[in-house]
C-alpha cells in the first residue's frame, strides 16, 4: 500500500448520489468534519448520472422521491424524467455547499483497518485516504449486468446497456433489438420504437405492468407549494400513505391484495391489448411482487405498433449479424440494446473491504450478504452503508429508507466523536436482527410468488429487499442502539 495521505478525514462518504449527498448534507449540518465525498463519474447523481437512455424517469412520485430536508416545489410531473432529477440532485448540493468537498473521478478501491491507529486506510485511484469512518452510498445499482448468451461478443454493430448509453449511435432508421423486460425497457422500448426502421423485443419473462397516470403537474400547484410549504408536505405524506398502505395490506407476501392487485393489472392489459395471441404472451405466470412491479401508460400500446415485433422464443446465440432464436429464427440487426438491469450482489462482493483482524468482507458474507439493520457488519468498525443489505423496497420510495439510515449513521458517528476511537455492531445483535430478517422471508412474496428475481442471490435468498413497511424500518432502525454496538 502506498503511503497515505497526510490529513486525516473525520468521515470518507463514497458516492454522489442520493445517498452520499444525504449523508454529507447531514453531517455538515451536525458539524462533523472534515469530511470528503469521492464519486468514481464525472458528475454527481449517482444512478441518475449513469442512466441516460431515452424515456429514463422515475417510477416514484416526484415529490416523494425528493429528501425531505431539500425539497422542491416545482417539480414538472408527476413521475420526474431523469434529467430533471439529476438537475435537482445538483442543485441540492450546490445549495449545501457540497461542491467543494466532493472529488470527482476518483474510484474506491478498497480499504483496510489499522486497529492500533483505528483508521481505515483506503485506496483510491488517485492516491490514498486516511479516514476514521467510511459511509457507502454506492448502492447496488451501478454494475450493469449483461445476460450469458453465446456469441456476445460477435456481433459486429453497435451494442450497449441502458445504464452505459451510447448516444453517438443514431438510431433512426436502424434495425434496433432490445434484450429484456424490465423497468429501463418499458421505458427505452416506446422511445425506440418512435425512430427505429424495426424494434424487436426480446422477451424472457413478461413483468406485471400497473398504469402509470403520469401527468404535468399544473402551474398552480406548483405555484401553491411555493407559497404554502405545509401544502407540499401535506402532498408529500399523500403520497407516502399512498405507498405505505400496500405493505400493511400484505403487498410483500402472497394475500388477498395480490389478487386484487393482478387483476388490476390484467384489465389494464386487457384494455390496451386486443389481440388474444399478443396479451397472452404479455400475460406474467408467477405472482404480482415477485418481480418489480412497473407502472406504463405506452408500453402495451408501443408493442402493437407496425414496427415493433414481440420475441419470446429463447435467444440461442448472438451472430455477426444480429441474433438466432431457439427455434431457429434469425434476426438481423444493426443496433442491440441490453435492458437486463443490474448485477446488485456483486456491488458489495467485488469491495476490496478488510476488517478487524484480518477479515475481508467477502469472507464474512461467504453464506450470503447480510448486515445489522442494512448498515453495519461485525467485524468492520466505523463503516456504514447506505442502502445495504435487505434496506431496497419493493412498494415505496427508496429515498425514505435513505433518510432512516443517515439518521442511524449520524447517531453513531455522534458517538464517535467523543471520546470513543470505534463503534462496531455487536455479532450477537446481528444474528439477532438476520434471524427476523429471514423469518420474514420465509413466506414472502419474493420466496412464494413463483419467479426468479435479480432480488434473490446465488442460494435464492432475497438479500436486497426490506421485508416490511417503511414505517417498521423507522421503528427498527432511525436510532443507533448503542447496546447493539462495542464501543472501543
Amino acid at each position: 500500500m502506498t503511503e497515505p495521505a497526510s490529513e486525516t478525514l473525520a468521515v470518507l462518504i463514497v458516492g454522489a448520489g442520493f445517498s452520499g449527498l444525504a449523508m454529507a448534507i447531514r453531517c455538515r449540518q451536525a458539524g462533523i468534519g472534515p469530511l470528503q465525498v469521492i464519486e468514481k463519474a464525472d458528475g454527481i447523481g449517482g444512478t441518475w448520472h449513469d442512466n441516460t437512455y431515452p424515456g429514463a424517469a422515475c417510477d416514484i412520485p416526484s415529490h416523494l422521491y425528493s429528501l425531505s430536508f431539500a425539497p422542491k416545489a416545482d417539480w414538472s410531473r408527476m413521475y420526474a424524467p431523469q434529467p430533471e432529477i439529476l438537475a435537482y440532485l445538483r442543485e441540492t448540493a450546490e445549495r449545501n455547499g457540497l461542491m467543494p468537498l466532493i472529488r470527482l473521478g476518483t474510484t474506491f478501491r478498497g480499504a483496510t483497518w489499522d486497529e492500533t491507529r483505528a483508521l481505515w486506510q483506503v485506496e483510491t485511484d488517485r492516491g490514498p485516504i486516511l479516514t476514521r469512518a467510511i459511509v457507502s452510498g454506492m448502492g447496488g445499482l451501478h454494475h450493469p449486468a449483461y445476460p450469458n448468451i453465446p456469441g456476445r461478443d460477435a456481433f459486429a454493430g453497435a451494442a450497449f446497456h441502458t445504464a452505459a448509453w451510447d448516444h453517438s449511435v443514431d438510431l433512426t432508421g436502424k434495425r434496433v433489438g432490445v434484450i429484456g423486460t424490465g423497468a429501463s425497457a418499458i421505458q427505452v422500448v416506446p422511445e425506440l420504437a418512435k425512430v427505429a426502421a424495426q424494434l424487436t423485443l426480446f422477451q424472457r419473462t413478461p413483468p406485471w405492468i400497473m398504469p402509470k397516470h403520469d401527468h404535468a403537474i399544473p402551474e398552480g400547484a406548483k405555484a401553491r407549494y411555493r407559497r404554502l410549504p405545509l401544502a407540499r408536505r401535506l402532498e408529500r405524506a399523500r403520497l407516502f400513505w399512498l405507498h405505505e398502505v400496500r405493505a400493511f395490506l400484505g403487498f410483500t407476501k402472497v394475500s388477498k391484495l395480490t389478487g386484487q392487485a393482478e387483476a388490476l393489472a390484467r384489465r389494464h392489459l386487457a384494455k390496451a391489448v386486443k389481440d388474444k395471441d399478443l396479451r397472452a404472451k404479455l400475460t406474467p405466470d408467477y405472482r404480482l411482487g415477485c418481480k418489480r412491479v412497473l407502472i406504463s401508460d405506452d408500453y402495451y400500446p408501443t408493442l402493437q405498433r407496425p414496427n415493433v415485433t414481440l420475441e419470446t422464443d429463447g435467444i440461442a446465440r448472438i451472430t455477426e449479424t444480429g441474433l438466432t432464436t431457439e427455434a431457429g429464427r434469425s434476426h438481423d440487426l444493426d443496433v442491440i440494446v441490453y435492458a437486463t438491469g443490474f448485477d446488485v450482489t456483486a456491488t458489495f462482493a467485488r469491495m476490496h473491504l478488510v476488517g478487524r483482524d484480518g477479515l475481508r468482507l467477502t469472507q464474512a458474507w461467504s453464506n450470503g450478504m447480510g448486515a445489522y439493520q442494512g448498515i453495519t457488519v461485525a467485524g468492520f468498525p466505523n463503516y456504514f452503508m447506505l442502502l445495504g443489505p435487505n434496506s431496497g423496497l419493493g412498494h415505496n420510495s427508496v429515498v425514505s429508507m435513505i433518510e432512516i439510515q443517515v439518521q442511524h449513521v449520524l447517531d453513531c458517528l455522534k458517538t464517535l466523536r467523543t471520546s470513543n476511537r470505534a463503534i462496531e455492531v455487536r455479532p450477537e445483535a446481528q444474528a439477532r436482527f438476520l434471524d427476523r430478517i429471514r423469518s420474514r422471508m420465509a413466506d414472502s412474496i419474493w420466496q412464494a410468488g413463483g419467479c426468479r428475481s435479480w432480488y434473490l442471490d446465488a442460494s435464492g435468498r432475497n438479500t436486497t429487499l426490506w421485508p416490511d413497511s417503511v414505517m417498521a424500518y423507522r421503528r427498527s432502525a432511525r436510532r443507533a442502539r448503542l447496546s447493539d454496538y462495542r464501543l472501543g
